[in-house]
């Protein structure tokens, strides 16, 4: 068994940890350094091993919308019990390097089934071959087109690198005639200060390293990353009037969990709805552990609780 490091020795419970070392063998802590091509390769074979198939309950369609630069392929869920009153739009993780429609279809089929909402996830442009604003622009993209003509309201949602995409894009409609109902942000990469905060204070936890935030920040830009840019860093915008309710639940042993606070601080200083639900013992990624361990499953409900809630324009904490 590999050592547990402090303080993660004493914060993560065995059912974690046992995620954390099965998630190292298939993804080791360095694979930042392998080419695109290889770290696809390898995070492909990780999601399919924590993969837990779609329940029933559940159809599923694939199409294409017209991109800035081309089709983006899109893959919708629909409840079979019930007509959705609303649509999630779904945006994948994988610090915009890694990630897919395949990656996270279990995780999407699951939301569908369980919130009686439709769902549409987004396969956006990765870096480095396609650099910012390419996954905001993608992004942005298939929120109008879900969005359509305001006949179906939309919450935005995502995990990691899309949790920031979705941050992005609430930000940009948030004048819109038809902007989001909600937005639901899975541990998400909000701010890029890494000199403080649990950048510091968790910067080689488990699963996810402040040095691995650098890289992928560094990848999607291109160089350095733009300084001012709420489309490349939410934490940067100025103005936070108008956004819509929003559910950030972030993971205690994750170096972007200290931003998720200040950032629903932001919103309700501008006086809007905003919480920030911190998963204690839990790691970046634990979407996969949603079915072997208690915490990530009970974080999970709590998901799929905020959406269902959003959806039906109801904000019960």
């Amino acid at each position: 068994m590999t050592q547990r490091p402090a303080p993660y020795d004493r914060l993560l419970d065995a059912e974690i940890w046992a995620f954390v070392e099965r998630s190292r063998a298939l993804y080791p802590d360095d694979a930042t350094g392998f080419d695109p091509a290889g770290q696809r390769r390898i995070y492909d074979d990780l999601c399919q091993a924590f993969d837990a198939g779609r329940p029933e309950g559940v159809t599923v369609a694939d199409n294409e919308i017209r991109g800035p630069s081309g089709p983006i392929p899109l893959r919708r869920y629909m409840p079979l019990s019930a007509k959705p009153d609303a649509v999630v739009l779904y945006l994948h993780g994988g610090g915009f390097v890694v990630g897919s429609l395949d990656s996270h279809d279990s995780i999407c089929a699951e939301f569908c089934q369980r919130t009686g909402l439709a769902v549409t996830a987004v396969d956006y442009r990765l870096a480095p071959e396609h650099v910012h604003p390419a996954q905001f622009e993608d992004a942005l993209a298939a929120f109008n087109h879900v969005a359509g003509n305001g006949t179906r309201p939309v919450i935005l949602c995502g995990d990691s690198a899309g949790g920031n995409l979705a941050a992005a894009v609430a930000w940009a409609k948030r004048d819109a005639k038809h902007r989001a109902i909600g937005q639901v942000l899975i541990y998400p990469a909000l701010g890029n200060d890494v000199s403080s905060g649990t950048f510091v204070t968790h910067a080689n936890a488990p699963m996810l390293s402040t040095a691995d935030m650098v890289y992928y920040d560094e990848i999607r830009a291109s160089g350095a990353p733009p300084t001012n840019d709420p489309s490349f860093t939410p934490l940067a915008a100025k103005d936070f009037h108008d956004m819509p309710p929003t559910v950030v639940l972030t993971a205690e042993c994750d170096p972007l969990s200290g931003d998720g606070e200040p950032y629903c601080q932001r919103i309700r200083d501008a006086g809007g709805k905003a919480i920030c639900i911190e998963g204690q013992g839990l790691v970046h990624g634990y979407l996969r552990a949603r079915h072997s361990a208690k915490k990530a499953r009970e974080s999970f409900s709590a998901m799929v609780a905020a959406i269902s809630a959003l959806g039906s324009g109801d904000w019960p904490y």
